[in-house]
């Protein structure tokens, strides 16, 4: 495991500056891959999506950059991701005087959320949108994403990329 880029003195009880200010930008953990059939140890910076690993690398325009995080922003803002953590609303209400309150209705900007990445997602069409979901919404790797949908390797750069290009028409960017 990856040590902390900050460390707290002894004396004064605060953090220090990071030695290395890229270092702050890291969450870094050991994870477990599956590579050709084997498990693996790797590190892996989790602060990163694999959004922004492509753009590091000068693989996307700044246009498909700004159009896929408004894709995630709107994911995210409808509250659209898995539910990993305990729900604590109340129980559906009962006919009883001391039965739950009624469950309070989705806010208007998650709907509103939701209806702008169901758009999106009709704009860029279903083999396009597969891709979209699958790398800026939930985080999977190329080569995670690729398998999944079946496409050979190296073919999901090139398919993400025109997906990204067709929602960055959809939201209007020049």
């Amino acid at each position: 495991m990856a040590r902390t880029a900050s460390r707290t003195s002894a004396a004064g009880g605060r953090a220090a500056a990071p030695r290395d200010p890229y270092l702050a930008n890291r969450l870094l953990a050991e994870v477990v891959r599956t590579v050709d059939g084997e498990a693996a140890r790797v590190t892996a910076n989790l602060a990163e999506s694999p959004l922004a690993w492509l753009a590091r690398r000068g693989l996307l325009t700044r246009r498909q950059i700004d159009a896929g995080e408004q894709l995630r922003r709107d994911f995210e803002l409808a509250h659209l991701g898995a539910k990993v953590t305990m729900r604590w609303d109340d129980t559906p209400r009962g006919s009883g005087r001391r039965s739950a309150a009624p469950a309070a209705d989705p806010s208007a900007a998650a709907l509103s959320a939701k209806a702008r990445f169901e758009a999106a997602c009709r704009a860029t069409g279903p083999g396009l949108s597969d891709v979209l979901w699958r790398v800026v919404c939930a985080g999977e790797g190329l080569e995670t994403a690729e398998k999944a949908l079946g496409w050979p390797a190296r073919a999901g750069k090139l398919v993400l990329g025109l997906a990204l290009d067709r929602l960055a028409d959809h939201y209007g960017m020049a």
